[in-house]
This record gives C-alpha cells, sequence and structure tokens, in this order.
C-alpha cells in the first residue's frame, strides 16, 4: 500500500505511474458530466484525470468508449448463486460488479460463527471487494429451528472489523416494534454503523416505529407508493432485482432527479443462470436505461450512491485518490462490458476473467444435513376438517396470497390435486434431527406428477420438498440427505435428476457454467412435470420465510405472517 505523500507525488506527475487511459469518456457520477478525458493509475489509485501528459508504464487508448466506477451490489446473499464466493467473483466481475456488500445469513443459519467465518476467509485473494453486514436474525424468528442462533454478543465481535460496515437486514419487524430485548441489543451495538432494514409491506405507525430504532435502509419494495412512503420517513431505498423477486421495473416508477440519490442497485438473491444469460447489476443498468432514465443517472446508482450511504469513503466514482475500480463499455444503450479493472489491473475483457483463481484449500466445513429417520408415513395428512389455509404462489414474488380451499380428501387423507393445482408441502428439519416436519398445501406450482426439493430455503433452510406421491416425496427428500444437501425432482419412484450442494447445503465449488448447465436441466425437469414457475426452484425455497406475507411454512407449522404465529391447517 502507498503512503499519502507517494499518491500526492503520483499526481503532481513526478513519478513514474503504471497505466494511462486515454481517449476515454468519462461517466462523471458527481457532476452528472459525460465528457473525454484521460486517466492515470498510479499503483491501485486513480491519481490524474485530464488531458495532461503522464508518464506510465503502459498506455491503452479507449479510442472513445465510456468508462465509469465499477458497479457495487448493495445488498447480495452470495450462497444464493450458489457458488463460493471464488466461482462468484469470477462470475460476476466481467459484468462490471466490483464491490458487494453481503450478508451471509443464509450460511450463518446453517453453521452460525463458523459460517460467517468461512464466508470472510474465502473472500480474501479475490478481484472483488466483499463488504459483510452481520446476519441480524439468526433464526429469522421464533418460528422455525435453524442450524444456529447469533445473539448480540455473539456477533459484537465482527463489528470491529474492518470489511465489516453493521447490521444487516432486520427482518424482526415486530420485534423492533413491540421493543424486544434481543433485537434492541443488536440495534444498540450496532447504531455506529449501517443498519439495513426489511419490512415488506410495513406502513403508518409500525413504519414510523421501526424506522425510529435507526434502520435507514429497504430493499423489498414491491410498489412505487410503498418505497414512496418509507423515502419520505428518511429510509434509502434498494431497488432489488433478483431471481424469485424483480422489484426494478415498478419502482423505476418513483425516481426521480430530486431523490435519485436515495436509491441504489441491489440483486439480494439471484440464482446462476440470471447471472450468465442476463447478468448482475450491469443488467439493471441496461434495463434503467431502456425504461428512459438517463445513462449518468443509472450509473449513480450503482455506484456512488451504495459507496455514500454505506461510506466506503474510495469507491463509487473515478477521482484522484480513489481505488482504481473501473468499467469500460462500448456504449451506453448496448452497454457491453469491455474492459474490467480492480485496483489499477485489467481483470476481465469481453466479458471473460483473464485472471488466475488463486490457489488455496478446499472448504473444510462440516455436513449440515441431518435429519431423523424416515419410517414411513411422514407425509401423509389426516383430513381433520372440510376446509384448509392454502399457500397462494405469486410469478416472480415471494410474498404470497392466502387462500381458503376444500383439499381433496380420499381413505381419510389429504392428497394432492393436480387438476386444482392444490399440491402437499412439506419442510423437513434437517439440522438437528428433531424429526419436525411442517405440512401445508400450496397453489400455483403446476406441478403435475413426481416432486421438487431442495435443501435450500430461506432463511432456516430445512429441506423444502412440494409434490403428488408420497413415494417420490419420499424419495427425493432422502437423495438430499445422501448428498450432504442439494435439489432434486423426483418421479415415478425414482431420481431425475440432482445437483450436490455440499458446502452448508447452498454452494458448491463448480464455476458458474458449470452450475448453471446442471440447474437448467433441473428446472427443464420440472417444467416437464408442468411447473409452472420460470425457477420453481427459487420459488420454493421462499415457501419456508416467515418474514414476507401472508402465508408460509416452517418445520414448525403454518405460519400466518401478518399475525406473526402459527395457523392451523384446517379452517374448519
Amino acid at each position: 500500500m502507498k503512503t499519502i505523500n507517494e499518491i500526492i507525488t503520483a499526481a503532481r506527475g513526478d513519478a513514474k505511474l503504471n497505466l494511462v487511459l486515454k481517449n476515454a469518456n468519462l461517466v462523471n457520477v458527481l457532476s452528472a458530466e459525460i465528457y473525454k478525458t484521460d486517466i492515470a493509475i498510479y499503483d491501485t489509485y486513480i491519481v490524474g484525470i485530464g488531458e495532461r501528459h503522464y508518464d506510465a508504464t503502459e498506455e491503452i487508448d479507449l479510442d472513445g468508449q465510456f468508462i465509469m466506477p465499477g458497479f457495487i451490489d448493495g445488498h447480495v446473499h452470495i450462497e444464493s448463486s450458489m457458488l463460493e464466493v471464488p466461482q462468484f467473483a469470477r462470475a460476476v466481475v466481467p459484468l462490471g460488479t466490483t464491490s458487494v456488500i453481503a450478508d451471509p445469513h443464509e450460511i450463518a443459519n446453517v453453521f452460525g460463527y463458523e459460517g460467517i467465518r468461512y464466508m470472510m476467509e474465502a473472500s480474501k485473494y479475490n478481484p472483488l471487494n466483499v463488504f459483510f453486514m452481520m446476519p441480524s436474525c439468526v433464526p429469522s424468528t421464533r418460528l422455525e429451528t435453524a442450524g444456529s442462533e447469533l445473539r448480540a454478543f455473539d456477533i459484537f465481535p465482527f463489528l470491529r472489523e474492518k470489511w465489516v460496515l453493521g447490521l444487516g437486514e432486520m427482518m424482526n419487524f415486530p420485534g423492533v416494534i413491540s421493543g424486544d430485548g434481543e433485537v434492541l441489543d443488536k440495534l444498540k451495538i450496532s447504531s455506529e454503523k449501517r443498519i439495513d432494514g426489511h419490512a415488506p409491506g410495513l406502513s403508518g405507525k409500525s413504519l414510523n416505529a421501526y424506522i425510529a430504532a435507526g434502520i435507514r435502509s429497504d430493499h423489498e419494495c414491491t410498489t412505487a407508493e410503498e418505497a414512496v412512503e418509507k423515502l419520505r420517513l428518511g429510509m434509502h431505498i434498494m431497488i432489488r432485482e433478483g431471481t424469485g423477486t424483480k422489484n426494478l421495473l415498478d419502482l423505476l416508477k418513483m425516481v426521480s432527479p430530486q431523490n435519485l440519490h436515495r436509491c441504489m442497485f441491489v440483486t439480494d438473491d439471484r440464482h446462476p443462470h440470471d447471472i450468465q444469460e442476463e447478468g448482475h447489476i450491469n443488467f439493471m443498468i441496461r434495463n434503467t436505461i431502456e425504461y428512459g432514465i438517463d445513462p449518468v443517472s443509472a450509473i449513480r446508482m450503482a455506484t456512488i450512491n451504495t459507496a455514500e450511504y454505506f461510506g466506503l469513503k474510495q469507491l463509487g466514482a473515478i477521482i484522484p485518490g480513489n481505488l482504481a475500480d473501473m468499467v469500460v463499455v462500448d456504449d451506453l444503450e448496448s452497454f457491453n462490458i469491455k474492459k474490467v479493472f480492480k485496483n489499477g489491473k485489467l481483470v476481465a475483457e469481453n466479458g471473460t476473467a483473464i485472471y488466475a483463481l488463486s490457489e488455496r484449500p478446499p472448504a473444510s466445513i462440516r455436513s449440515s444435513v441431518n435429519i431423523k429417520w424416515l419410517e414411513g408415513g411422514e407425509f401423509e395428512i389426516p383430513a381433520n376438517g372440510r376446509k384448509c389455509n392454502v399457500i397462494g404462489l405469486i410469478k416472480d414474488q415471494i410474498v404470497t396470497n392466502k387462500i381458503i380451499a376444500e383439499p381433496k380428501i380420499e381413505r381419510g387423507k389429504i392428497v394432492s390435486d393436480p387438476v386444482r393445482d392444490i399440491l402437499r408441502c412439506y419442510v423437513v428439519e434437517r439440522h438437528h434431527a428433531s424429526g419436525n416436519i411442517g405440512r401445508a398445501l400450496v397453489n400455483g406450482l403446476g406441478l403435475k406428477s413426481g416432486a421438487i426439493a431442495s435443501s435450500i430455503s430461506h432463511d432456516s433452510h430445512n429441506i423444502v420438498v412440494v409434490g403428488v406421491d408420497d413415494e417420490d416425496i419420499s424419495k427425493a427428500v432422502i437423495q438430499i440427505n445422501k448428498m450432504g444437501g442439494g435439489i432434486v425432482v423426483a418421479n415415478h419412484g425414482k431420481i431425475i435428476d440432482a445437483l450436490e450442494l455440499p458446502i452448508g447445503g447452498l454452494m458448491t465449488n463448480l464455476a458458474l457454467e458449470d452450475v448453471n448447465q446442471r440447474l437448467k436441466k433441473l428446472i427443464t425437469e420440472a417444467h416437464k412435470l408442468g411447473c409452472l414457475m420460470s425457477d420453481p426452484f427459487m420459488q420454493i425455497s421462499f415457501l419456508a420465510l416467515p418474514v414476507i406475507p401472508k402465508l408460509k411454512i416452517t418445520d414448525l407449522g403454518l405460519v400466518d405472517v401478518e399475525k406473526f404465529d402459527f395457523v392451523d391447517l384446517f379452517v374448519e
């Protein structure tokens, strides 16, 4: 690392520089201008901007191409990519993402302290800044069984570390509003840093109380009206475009030149096929420009706005003294990424990483799938009434509807009814072999036969399975147990396809291209069985998240999220 005096000397032009990028069209996110200039780089820093002569070892003529700061993802769960951090970096850096703000609460719900430390170690020696927000809700609620529990005194030591920026999404909004002691302890120890929010649909006095606790962002807005209310009360709006939740176009309606500085881009949970086939933050920028927002404003929401919110003083803008994290695109319409520089070094070109992966030992992390032996009959649901609460899926959203319907009953038991698309759904506890199995009915998946299952089920990541036939449901769960975690499609008593996720039941050490190919095949097999959703595995992974309205299922039972309590499967 260079001293301040060395950087000043280089900026004066009194030292040999590493690199000068000539004839660049600079997208200046501070002055909201685009103009032709040269950019001088010394070591890892930008030291000069302007058409002046700098003596450098290397010169690259950008020939009028557009250069802008490296993109920053303001809220992401890397685990949702199913990739280890080095492979995740190799996937997103060529797309222009040079920094991410990661909340490792997925793996923390499985492994606790051990999982967070693993993610931090895996984030070293990659051309990607990985900053962390400490998981605030492990488990997310008392309504489920997680693999670990993190209290205020567990996360406090992490808050002293350089790469930790604050407290991650506070999902337990009822705990905040009611003044729960443990929740307040976490807010207090994080008060000098950023505290991110997670408050879907919260409004009125409850929202006032939530924000009064010091929570200053939200990534759960699904309508422009919701975002405007939160913006007016002091929140920064994280505009999300993930795989299961796509809110970009709906929320762009509320963005204006006056409030633009309070908005930023996040992906939250994005699957491999979306990263490879659509992109990452670059996809959001391109679509924002297509929507009609000017390019500089779109790029600001992906760079300086995020950097300023999190206090990342040397990121987010191309100015002297900042780290040389920069992206070059051919034009501002097609937005093809031609080059990516990280700390002044060219790390990707024409969408391909050109750096070597650092050598490191394989992940040394214990097995995480531990279910109670299935004796048979665990997936039967005795008919104790005529009408049931049914979870209604909504396409491309993780919120659900609450439906009242009469189930199909045979021999005194509820069976799946693919004709009416009312299927049985289960959550099997997989951390402590407790034998807990939550039972529910779900509408909207479209499955006609077989079963699909996954050890990814936010946030406690128990095994979630939806199916038509008892044998297929059981086969799918047993296969996940055998693999130590993963995704499965079963039909007619056989495993049709599977993807192993041995790292916490969430991730693999495979490359993005391999995971994407495997996942696409699984999705194709699920579609053959009738699944309607573009990504049914992402959709079912949120069935067990009891902080997102309206009706969800955990290993402990059916949850009415609006009441924040359990509700019977049977209405009468």
